[in-house]
């Protein structure tokens, strides 16, 4: 019988590949209370040190995304406002 592959949250992983880094328990003490084999958590613990720049810059990338798109949008938002006040003074002027 074969056994399904298991998937596990980057948020797991990260959790598993901390404590490893960490150092109060060993490989192979983490790697039972979590349920997975030593060697996936050495090789999260290797991930984590060799790409710690970029997991802390990917945020930084999102959130730089993030206020672009709500920077537009307000921009957008002004262009149209400015567009409607500008219809409303040519109309106004009619009746005065």
């Amino acid at each position: 019988m074969s056994r399904k592959r298991r998937s596990h949250s980057a948020e797991f992983k990260f959790r598993v590949a901390l404590e490893a880094l960490k150092g109060m328990k060993t490989v192979t003490q983490i790697a039972q209370e979590s349920g997975i084999h030593p060697n996936l958590v050495r090789a999260w613990k290797r991930q984590l040190m060799e790409g710690g720049r970029e997991v802390f810059a990917r945020e930084r990338r999102r959130e730089e995304q993030e206020w672009q798109r709500q920077e537009e949008a307000l921009y957008e938002q002004i262009g149209r406002l400015q567009m409607e006040l500008n219809w409303l003074k040519k109309k106004a002027a009619r009746f005065s």
